[in-house]
């Protein structure tokens, strides 16, 4: 696939279509996690956090991450169901923004994505209590072999706390740099079942 030109990427009409000719053209040129996207999430008290996760999925409806629900940001999401991502490929001089209504993924979708971890880390969603206060990397190591222990062989389950949040953005915007930092910014803004797109200033 070759790369875009920046008249085609401003005309682009879908910006799910333009996104996975970035995502894949950045998996062939970033050396670590090319599917890493900081999200900003935001609870009851308005405070925002913001940390690296990985995705999962994408498609027309949204972003896919998973995580344990109990963790901060399942919290927040629970007390505030909205969110920004931000993708930033420094190998390609790209960035990807997007925001918009968070939900969860459905059972069967957690489940078969669950089914595709290696077996330790299935262990380690289970064992692992996420953003609580940890005494030792000694607790950690015990409470992992005492749910090794609990599931000796077979599958693991997906446990009840861990699932997959989807991020239907309401905005998607694209920024590609420039020289002299006349860099290139487009916003597309869900509309009905379409989108407008709008060029930015940089």
């Amino acid at each position: 696939m070759g790369e875009l030109r920046k008249d085609e990427f401003t005309e682009r009409a879908d910006p799910f279509a333009l996104f996975r000719d970035w995502f894949e053209e950045a998996k062939a040129s970033e050396p670590e996690d090319p599917n890493a996207m900081a999200l900003a999430t935001a609870g009851a008290d308005g405070l925002p956090d913001v940390r690296i996760v990985l995705l999962k999925g994408f498609d027309e409806r949204g972003f896919v991450f998973y995580t344990n629900t109990r963790s901060m940001k399942g919290v927040e999401l629970a007390e505030n169901p909205q969110a920004a991502l931000v993708f930033h490929w420094k190998s390609r001089r790209r960035q990807v923004r997007a925001r918009g209504a968070v939900s969860r993924v459905t059972e069967a979708e957690a489940d078969a994505y669950f089914a595709t971890r290696p077996r330790d880390s299935r262990l380690g969603a289970w064992a692992s209590r996420q953003s609580q206060p940890l005494a030792s990397r000694a607790d950690l190591e015990r409470a992992v072999a005492e749910t090794a222990a609990r599931f000796p062989e077979g599958d693991v389950p997906r446990p009840p706390h861990w699932t997959g949040y989807r991020i239907a953005p309401a905005t998607i915007e694209f920024w590609q740099d420039g020289a002299f930092r006349l860099h290139d910014r487009v916003r597309f803004t869900r509309a009905g079942d379409g989108w407008e797109r709008a060029r930015l200033f940089p």
